[in-house]
């Protein structure tokens, strides 16, 4: 999975589309994500006492990965994630790369 916990992303699909969020969790088996304030669902909690009153807990819901887009921290623009090899004191190591029009910029 491109996308990790803590990046920005944009949401292209949905009730949400064109918000923007940071990411609170990842799941790479369901390829979802959760983002912060966004797909907020309600949940209704039944009281567990005799004269308390219930509750209603809104929480952010998983999103799907295909339904994101990955925001560039240094310019804050969007685009498809590749990577790519960078050789530093000959040591090999990989960085995710947003690519737009011909130019790739570094995430990391």
């Amino acid at each position: 999975m491109k996308i990790k916990t803590g990046d920005m992303v944009r949401v292209l699909a949905g009730k949400d589309k064109g918000k923007q969020g940071k990411v609170l969790q990842v799941f790479p088996k369901l390829e979802r994500v959760v983002v912060e304030g966004l797909n907020l669902c309600v949940r209704h909690l039944r009281s567990r006492r005799r004269g308390d009153a219930g509750q209603k807990i809104t929480f952010p819901a998983p999103l799907q990965v295909s339904n994101l887009q990955l925001i560039s921290p240094k310019s804050g623009t969007g685009g498809r994630i590749g990577k790519k090899i960078i050789e530093k004191d000959g040591k090999k190591t990989t960085v995710r790369v947003i690519r737009r029009r011909g130019t790739s910029e570094d995430i990391e």
